[in-house]
């Protein structure tokens, strides 16, 4: 059995690319606002949400399930408008590696958000997280939903 693989889906947004990407990139702490499937989330260690030294708290929903992680922005490519993000600690430790990668980019006339999940397994019987890429994908709509609310009342 493989212990290690990628994950990938891609979702249109209505929501402008940087206006997406400036939520998780300089107001990380506002999602909990945007998405119900976010419960809690809190600065566990630092002083800014988006230094690469600081480990955020997570309390988060998925398959109907509560979980908690910590999470630590690995990297922030600014030009690319993408994110990589290490998660581990709390319902991650059965994951050597767990990483979610953000990339948002105009295509069209729209927006495109890709979620990509990297993780290694600990050993073969832990699943694979299927359940996450449903959650990104219903997050990713929550977040576009709210975002597209706050546009339209600022006009």
């Amino acid at each position: 059995m493989v212990l290690a693989g990628k994950l990938i889906t891609e979702l249109g947004i209505k929501t402008p690319a940087e206006k997406f990407f400036k939520l998780f990139s300089t107001e990380l702490h506002e999602v909990q606002h945007a998405c119900e499937r976010v419960h809690h989330t809190k600065l566990h260690h630092g002083e800014d949400w988006h230094d690469t030294d600081s480990v955020k708290h997570w309390t988060y929903v998925i398959d109907g399930e509560v979980h908690t992680c910590n999470e630590s922005v690995e990297e922030i490519d600014e030009q690319n408008k993408k994110i990589t993000y290490k998660l581990f600690g709390g319902d991650i430790e059965n994951y050597k590696v767990f990483k979610l990668i953000l990339e948002v980019t105009d295509k069209d006339n729209h927006a495109v958000v890709k979620w990509t999940i990297e993780y290694e397994k600990i050993n073969e019987d832990v699943d694979t997280p299927n359940g996450w890429m449903d959650y990104l994908s219903k997050s990713t709509r929550d977040i576009d939903g709210h975002l597209l609310k706050g546009e339209k009342v600022a006009l």
